[in-house]
């Protein structure tokens, strides 16, 4: 658990260090064997550490720890709820994301890191996801997939373990971003921009996919952090 808790923590300070959230946002991590996960209090990102996280169940409880959770902690216990595969999950707010989904698009690989997240829905809604009702909707609309967009809010990405999240969370925002670049360079048509076809995304997310190309991204956003 201790390791665990270094990890949460250590999410929550490179999202912040990449980009990926500012005062709000947050990034959480499933208890393994349980359907309870680690969570920061209501506060900046920045500030999170090991000793200060508390522990939720999936209707919302705060089983361990001092302070109130942030208030979109139903986006976290509802996946967790529905998704027995995630083990950890990110609500970011990257700007890439929302500039995207806001144009009436979503992310779509063009780089090699992109390829790997997969199908990215767009949930339309707009406005905070503070309910139980919310959170089993983003969870539904999110369903088997990866990542999905929430319109001019940003993004949650959730992935078997915190520091694969993380990770492919950064990717998510640099393909994001890539995507606005590529567009405006070929003056917003879409139809020229070279989106990585069906064959190439899934040979991409068989090699970069495994434990080798995440721990050695995780080890450099980490040292930046």
């Amino acid at each position: 658990m201790e390791v665990l808790r270094d990890d949460v923590a250590l999410a929550n300070r490179i999202a912040y260090r990449e980009g990926l959230v500012t005062a709000f946002g947050h990034v959480s991590s499933r208890v393994p064997g349980t359907d309870t996960f680690l969570i920061p209090p209501r506060a900046a990102p920045m500030f999170a550490t090991p000793d200060t996280l508390l522990l939720l169940d999936c209707e919302g409880n705060v089983l361990e720890g001092d302070g109130r959770p942030n208030s979109e902690f139903w986006i976290h216990a509802r996946i967790y709820a529905v998704r027995p595969d995630v083990g950890a999950v990110v609500h970011a707010h990257g700007p890439a994301c929302v500039a995207l989904g806001q144009i009436g698009q979503t992310v779509r690989p063009l780089h090699n890191s992109g390829a790997v997240i997969g199908r990215v829905p767009v949930f339309r809604r707009a406005g905070l996801i503070r309910s139980r009702a919310l959170g089993d909707a983003v969870a539904a609309e999110l369903d088997g997939g990866r990542a999905i967009l929430l319109r001019g809010h940003g993004a949650n990405l959730v992935e078997r373990d915190v520091r694969r999240a993380m990770v492919m969370a950064c990717w998510l925002e640099e393909a994001a971003r890539l995507q606005l670049e590529a567009l405006a360079a070929a003056a917003g048509d879409a139809a020229r921009l070279c989106f990585y076809d069906d064959q190439e995304i899934a040979r991409l997310a068989e090699e970069l996919g495994d434990e080798v190309p995440i721990a050695r991204a995780w080890d450099y956003y980490a040292a930046r952090a």
